[in-house]
């Protein structure tokens, strides 16, 4: 039992002096009312008025194990410098982004170049909460009536979309976090504007697509395509803006073949003078984007409304949605003897009001037609003269293609029809014009 108790006080002189000798090696300085294992620091390292030695040692040890850690000082104060400790910064409350309406999808818009902020301007102005724009030309940015918009550089493209591209290239990073502040983490689907006849829109339409894609890919959206609304110029804008809008549109198909695109929507504005003629000056491209605004936020919010006859929801709204090249209409019916008069509607003039040209309805095999009318005019038209007119509908596109429809009461008079067509393909007849157009 001796040696044995010999054996410990040796060890315990031992591991001691190593204490020691490793606090004195690294010179670490400790105020004598600092306490670290429950005892003073003079104490601990032989300092003070009570110094360690062979015969106290076991009752300091008996002490401490008797006192505890204090816990909240246990790091003591030391004049050393240990580095820096990453310590994670206080978790911040989500910024909430909401639209002014309550929505089938959360839609996020960005625009490129002046004609894409216009688009996106116009989505806002509607009442949609996440909408952006960005522009290599500041003063183009000063008549866009958005909150949040940014500056890429480069004072203008001049209609090249090589610079375009290329400033973009160089701030893709910058535009992607400003896309994130911009729109939140809600976010269903974000939609990227552009001109195509322009320098910036053209430009940098493609990797917006991209960027966007990667960052729907982070917020974990639930589906990873992301849409497009393509601007195509009007014949008398010259055969360079022309040329942009041809180079454009054809990447942009290209993006929709990889599955990474859709919808692409086409505003066609050599379509929408025809459509609605005797435009003036300044109104006639407020109304070019709002023809095709307002029917695209028609649609994601019907898919909410109810129905006593039948009902378009979100889920059919995404088959569309999801199917590639898209196309917008509508129609107005002031009267109806029988049922071609409506069918006759529903078809021919569809064909003419469609807002995009040189695209063949045959082609799609998704669509959608929402038919409003008051209750006057509910009471009175058959239900067979309204099937015939589906029935017509579905005549226009592929065979075995999915057509949703919905007929809801409104409060204005006369009936309305609005359409929407996707999986269409590809736009040859409008390729074919602006490379015409362009000297290509």
């Amino acid at each position: 039992m001796v040696k044995s108790s010999a054996k410990r006080s040796n060890l315990n002189f031992f591991f001691f002096d190593i204490y020691k000798y490793l606090s004195n090696l690294i010179n670490i300085s400790m105020n004598d009312k600092t306490t670290i294992i429950g005892n003073s620091a003079g104490n601990v390292f032989g300092g003070g008025d009570t110094a360690a030695t062979p015969e106290n040692t076991q009752e300091i040890a008996n002490e401490e194990t008797d006192q505890g850690i204090d816990m909240d000082n246990i790091y003591g104060d030391y004049d050393a410098d240990i580095g820096d400790i990453m310590i994670p910064p206080p978790v911040k409350k989500k910024v909430e982004i909401k639209d002014k309406f309550e929505g089938g999808y959360k839609f996020a818009f960005i625009g490129a170049g002046q004609g894409g902020s216009r688009i996106a301007e116009t989505f806002y102005k509607i009442g949609y909460g996440r909408v952006c724009a960005i522009n290599t030309a500041q003063q183009d940015l000063d008549t866009v009536n958005l909150p949040r918009k940014l500056n890429i550089g480069g004072g203008g493209a001049g209609k090249n979309p090589k610079v375009g591209e290329r400033i973009y290239d160089e701030r893709k990073e910058d535009v992607l976090d400003f896309m994130k502040k911009s729109f939140g983490e809600d976010v269903d689907r974000i939609m990227v504007c552009a001109g195509g006849g322009g320098g910036t829109g053209a430009g940098t339409f493609a990797g917006l697509v991209k960027t966007a894609y990667e960052l729907q890919r982070t917020l974990g959206v639930t589906t990873n395509k992301v849409g497009g609304i393509l601007a195509l110029p009007k014949r008398s804008e010259g055969s360079k803006v022309n040329e942009n809008a041809y180079k454009t549109l054809q990447q942009a198909w290209a993006l929709v073949e990889d599955g990474i695109l859709s919808p692409l929507i086409l505003i066609d504005n050599e379509k929408i003078s025809s459509v609605y003629p005797g435009l003036a000056v300044d109104r006639f491209w407020q109304t070019a984007n709002l023809s095709t605004c307002s029917l695209f936020h028609l649609f994601n919010t019907i898919v909410n409304k109810q129905s006593h006859y039948s009902s378009f929801d979100a889920a059919d709204y995404q088959t569309v949605l999801d199917s590639g090249l898209m196309v917008l209409g509508a129609t107005n019916i002031t009267e109806w003897k029988d049922e071609t008069d409506i069918s006759y509607a529903v078809r021919d003039n569809l064909k003419q009001n469609i807002l995009a040209g040189g695209i063949d309805l045959s082609t799609g095999d998704k669509a959608a037609a929402c038919i409003i009318g008051s209750q006057e005019v509910l009471n009175d038209i058959p239900q067979d003269f309204l099937d015939y007119a589906f029935e017509q509908f579905i005549r226009l596109l592929q065979p075995n293609s999915t057509v949703h429809r919905g007929i809801y009461r409104g409060s204005k008079p006369g009936l309305n029809v609005f359409t929407t067509v996707g999986g269409i393909g590809k736009p040859n007849g409008k390729l074919d014009d602006l490379k015409r157009l362009g000297n290509i």
